[in-house]
């Protein structure tokens, strides 16, 4: 036989090894291929039931799944706010720098307490005003009486008479007016009394009080601060003990809170127990959110609830519902945190069963699918189960 020429064979191994090559990863593939069916069908089976011995069944504890009427509690999250009605922003009455502060935030005050002191030339200019209107309105009054008396003894005419009790009047307005704008300004009560008596008082200066009792809440002013008139805001006063709650309800969850419901308030380092009730409920959805505010006032004898503190709300609707409802600890979650329970079987063991959650009901959710009623479900013992199972 001829031998072949060495360019020729190399080209003939080369086929040889490509050709072996794709043979073999042809192979690979349908070797793959065909496990991919029994892996995919192995991920998606139901894991087998878990049997436990008589005394391990003695710590599994099982409910009784059936229909039954509920009522829906709503989850939300909440802001704690003033109560409204119960807290107030001190606007300075009259312009000029701060002298003196006298209380801080966090003090209790009552009404009419002062709060700062300010040197306020419209606080002089209004105590002069009323000075003035007491001495004209006094004048007037006694040229009115005796015009009066000369009028029964044809002293004067009835013109001049009535044109004298008109200027009384007159006078007497105008004083009374001066006297509302010192009581507008907080002039304390014996100021104004000595004031009226014409008898000398102390160096005035203005004070600014509390207009309700509570709790100093905020403190917007520091000495020396020229204040104005109407517009400076200095303080904030807020009777805590009552305070609400601005509850970021679903928008698919409020059609179930009625005015009127109950709420449990939760948070960290905050005691157990606090409830409110639903005062109003916002007819407007917020458009970044998808949520409705609904205010929940809600009881603070102890000042634990403060503002801008952020909280749990937990609604409980009124309205009626029913349907099969298993307990909340019954309820597991598998990896892709999907929900699952275990159902005591006739033999014994345990099986897993997967199940659609629907509206929760305090420590209660109505289940939609995957459970009949009669079935008994693990509520004690689930996580041992589940534990097992996954060995």
């Amino acid at each position: 036989m001829r031998a072949e020429p060495p360019s020729l064979l190399r080209t003939r191994l080369r086929a040889g090894f490509r050709g072996a090559a794709v043979l073999a990863a042809t192979l690979a593939c349908l070797a793959a291929c065909s496990k991919k069916p029994d892996e995919a069908a192995k991920a998606h089976a139901t894991p087998a039931g878990v049997t436990l011995t008589a005394a391990q069944r003695q710590h599994i504890g099982l409910y009784t799944v059936e229909q039954g009427a509920f009522t829906r509690t709503v989850e939300a999250s909440g802001v704690v706010d003033f109560d409204n009605d119960q807290a107030t922003s001190v606007i300075a009455p009259f312009s000029g720098p701060v002298s003196r502060i006298l209380v801080n935030p966090g003090d209790r005050v009552r009404k009419g307490q002062p709060l700062a002191i300010v040197e306020s030339a419209d606080f002089a200019t209004a105590v002069g005003a009323y000075t003035k209107a007491v001495a004209a309105a006094r004048t007037a009054r006694r040229l009115a009486d005796m015009d009066k008396d000369l009028l029964a003894h044809n002293g004067v005419s009835a013109r001049e008479a009535q044109q004298a009790e008109s200027d009384a009047v007159g006078a007497e307005s105008d004083r009374d007016a001066a006297l509302q704008a010192l009581v507008a300004l907080g002039v304390d009560s014996s100021t104004i009394a000595a004031l009226k008596q014409g008898r000398p008082v102390a160096r005035i200066q203005g004070v600014i009080r509390a207009p309700i009792s509570g709790t100093v809440a905020e403190k917007l002013i520091t000495p020396g601060q020229l204040l104005q008139a109407g517009s400076t805001a200095a303080f904030t006063v807020a009777d805590l003990s009552r305070v609400w709650v601005m509850a970021q309800v679903s928008d698919a969850d409020i059609a179930a809170v009625r005015l009127g419901d109950t709420a449990e308030i939760t948070g960290d380092a905050m005691p157990a127990g606090m409830t409110g009730v639903v005062q109003n409920i916002s007819a407007v959805v917020n458009p970044d959110t998808r949520s409705v505010i609904a205010r929940v006032v809600v009881a603070n004898p102890a000042e634990v609830l403060k503002k801008q503190m952020y909280v749990r709300v937990r609604i409980r609707s009124r309205l009626q519902n029913s349907g099969l409802i298993a307990p909340v600890s019954a309820i597991l979650r598998d990896d892709q945190n999907l929900p699952f329970v275990y159902v005591a079987m006739p033999d014994n063991s345990y099986a897993r069963r997967s199940v659609t959650l629907g509206q929760r009901a305090g420590d209660l959710y109505a289940i939609t699918s995957g459970l009949a009623g009669g079935e008994r479900v693990v509520t004690n013992g689930g996580i041992f189960l589940q534990f097992l199972q996954n060995q």
